[in-house]
């Protein structure tokens, strides 16, 4: 499963929208909302084709897709030395696969700010400058043990050198190691190494309903932020986190009219997870059946034995072919024989790239 890691300063609506997202968990037998420490939380994923899937087959069960949110403790100018939590807020990042950076988006003086004025492109470096010396440190220390292999001429050590040196050039220069331009084979020899600024970052605009929110304010700190997050090859989400999570105590037929009473025109929550599948190339596939309709995760280019993987190993060992069809193209039939009588069913060999919102029967040997 997934780990997104929510960062941010002190005071900007991490445990908020942890909160607001814990809480919004789509009920399902296999992924209950569970507290494997306070901190960390199994959030099923909304999916309205999911529930239609449901529907058509009446299943007796259904069962998300889902993604592990981590609210980590703040993080304070100077994380990298140990300043506040630190070193426990570095390792924390480290498990998680992508990172989730909350910035406050919204002027009150009622809500005190770290460095006592809203700046979000100075809290977006303050966050990445603390990754990135972290990183400088790991890249550093890494160079220094290969030092006695790469004088002997070690193939390996030699190759692994040439990308720490290049992804250190990036770090002195203040960016980010994603921004390196590694290839594929070069990130792999660096891997083991887990660098926190090779992890996609999703950033979150926190907003507030009825505050002075700089997306609504032409002052210019909007648009430098906007600009900052694509200079750094990143994507941005607003969200409102205090409204998400009071939302969450109000009947759903009721939420839009409370939306629009706050002026909140669209779901975080929904816009945040989409945002987060992005960052991580994610796309969704079905299964369905009386028993049980199910959403599965792979990564965005995976081929059907690869997809097979993520239900079972013999999906993928001892692939012989997949059943395909779009969702929506199997909701309009009405049926799964209705669907393979119209034609509308194909048959996949080991090359399919699977395609998102396709459901799927998996043959194998």
């Amino acid at each position: 499963m997934l780990k997104i890691g929510i960062v941010g300063l002190p005071n900007v609506g991490k445990s908020t929208l942890f909160n607001a997202l814990t809480k919004a968990a789509v009920p399902a037998e296999n992924y209950p909302f569970c507290t494997i420490d306070p901190s960390v939380g199994v959030v099923g994923v909304p999916d309205e084709r999911l529930d239609r899937l449901t529907e058509l087959s009446k299943s007796e069960k259904t069962v998300p897709a889902a993604i592990e949110f981590v609210d980590i403790a703040g993080l304070v100018k100077g994380a990298s030395e140990g300043e506040g939590l630190g070193n426990q807020f570095l390792s924390h990042i480290r498990e998680v696969d992508a990172i989730l950076q909350m910035v406050r988006f919204f002027d009150d003086p009622d809500v005190i700010h770290v460095h006592g004025d809203v700046d979000p492109v100075r809290d977006i470096e303050v966050i990445n400058l603390e990754l990135i010396l972290a990183d400088q440190q790991s890249v550093s220390g890494r160079r220094d043990r290969l030092k006695g292999d790469v004088k002997a001429g070690k193939k390996e050590a030699v190759a692994e050198e040439a990308v720490l040196s290049k992804i250190e050039q990036a770090l002195l220069a203040g960016k980010l190691a994603r921004t390196a331009g590694l290839t594929d084979e070069e990130a792999l020899l660096i891997k083991s190494l887990n660098l926190l600024t090779m992890k996609p970052i999703l950033y979150s605009f926190n907003g507030k309903a009825g505050g002075h929110n700089l997306s609504e304010m032409n002052d210019g700190r909007a648009a430098a932020a906007y600009e900052l997050v694509e200079s750094l090859g990143g994507k941005y989400v607003g969200v409102d986190a205090r409204t998400e999570h009071e939302l969450n105590d109000v009947a759903g037929e009721d939420k839009e009219m409370f939306r629009s009473e706050l002026g909140v025109q669209v779901d975080g929550l929904d816009a945040l997870i989409r945002g987060a599948y992005e960052t991580l190339g994610l796309i969704t596939f079905f299964t369905t059946g009386p028993k049980e309709s199910r959403a599965w995760t792979v990564k965005r280019g995976a081929t059907a034995p690869e997809a097979g993987a993520a239900i079972h190993n013999d999906f993928k060992d001892k692939f012989i072919r997949a059943e395909v069809i779009a969702t929506p193209t199997l909701l309009l039939d009405g049926s799964w024989s209705a669907a393979r009588d119209k034609g509308d069913i194909r048959t996949e060999g080991k090359t399919y790239v699977v395609q998102d919102g396709d459901v799927m029967v998996f043959l194998h040997s």
